[in-house]
C-alpha cells in the first residue's frame, strides 16, 4: 500500500469554541496520537481529506503527514486514520484523530470483505448471502495492508458457506481470527407464508364448528324439561279418578 501525502497545519487553540469557529473556514480539528509521542493537535483542510477518502472508500489509507506551521514544515510521520467523528444529524466531519506508526513495524487492523461473482444459488435458486463478518481483523506491515479480501461466490449452492480458513490472504498477512467462524452462506428464499396441510381447519372454522355443537345440545334439552312439565297434570288427573 502506498502513502498518500497531505498536508496539515499545528493547531494552537483548543476548545469547544476554538472548534466551532475552525470548521467555519472549512478546516476540521485533528490530533496525531503515537505509542510514545505526546499527541499532537493539528487542523486539516477537509476537503483535501475528504477526497483522499471518497478515492479509498472503505478502504485503509495509510497517509504521509506533513506537518506545517503555516509555510514551513516542522515534521512529518505515515499514520493511519484512526477514528472520525461526524455530527450526528448532518453527518458532516467534525473530527479526525489519526495514529501514527512505524513502516518497519507490523500492526493489527481491520480489512473488509467482499463477495465477488454471481452466486448460482442466488442467481438461478433465488437464495440469497448472509453475511456475518464483514471485517476481518489482520496482522501485517503497514505497507502489506490489503484493500480489501475478496471472497469468489461463483460457485456457490445454496447451503454453502465460506469460513474464515476458506480465506486466501495476501503474503505477508495473518490473521488471529477464529478459523472456525463463518464469513458468509448461501441461505434459502424466505417463505411468504406457512403451508397448511389438506383439510386441516382454520382457526374460525373450529370455533365456529364448536359453538354449533353447542348450540345443538342446548336445544334438544329444552323439549325433555318442557315434555316434564306437561306429564305432570296427567298423573294428577289419575290419582284424582281412583278417589
Amino acid at each position: 500500500m502506498e502513502e498518500i501525502k497531505l498536508d496539515v497545519q499545528v493547531r494552537s487553540e483548543i476548545g469547544k469554541q476554538k472548534s466551532k469557529s475552525l470548521r467555519r473556514t472549512n478546516f476540521v480539528p485533528g490530533v496525531v496520537y503515537g505509542e510514545t509521542k505526546t499527541p499532537t493537535n493539528i487542523k486539516v483542510d477537509k476537503s483535501a481529506y475528504e477526497k483522499i477518502m471518497r478515492a479509498y472508500h472503505g478502504q485503509n489509507v495509510l497517509l504521509h503527514l506533513n506537518v506545517m506551521e503555516g509555510d514551513k514544515k516542522l515534521r512529518d510521520y505515515s499514520v493511519i486514520v484512526r477514528e472520525e467523528q461526524h455530527h450526528p444529524v448532518l453527518d458532516d466531519l467534525i473530527h479526525v484523530d489519526f495514529q501514527r506508526i512505524n513502516l518497519k513495524k507490523e500492526i493489527e487492523i481491520k480489512v473488509m470483505i467482499v463477495a465477488k461473482g454471481d452466486a448460482p444459488g442466488v442467481k438461478k435458486d433465488g437464495g440469497s448471502i448472509d453475511q456475518p463478518l464483514h471485517e476481518l481483523d489482520v496482522i501485517c506491515l503497514p505497507t502489506n495492508i490489503p484493500k480489501e479480501i475478496p471472497v469468489d461466490v461463483s460457485k456457490m449452492l445454496i447451503g454453502d458457506a465460506v469460513h474464515v480458513s476458506d480465506l486466501v490472504l495476501p503474503s505477508g498477512v495473518r490473521t488471529k481470527h477464529d478459523a472456525k467462524s463463518i464469513v458468509l452462506s448461501i441461505v434459502p428464499p424466505m417463505k411468504e407464508e406457512i403451508e397448511r396441510p389438506e383439510g386441516a381447519a382454520t382457526e374460525p372454522e373450529l370455533i365456529r364448528e364448536k359453538k354449533e355443537k353447542a348450540e345443538g345440545e342446548e336445544g334438544a334439552e329444552a323439549p325433555a324439561a318442557g315434555g316434564a312439565k306437561a306429564a305432570a297434570p296427567k298423573a294428577e288427573e289419575k290419582k284424582a279418578d281412583k278417589k
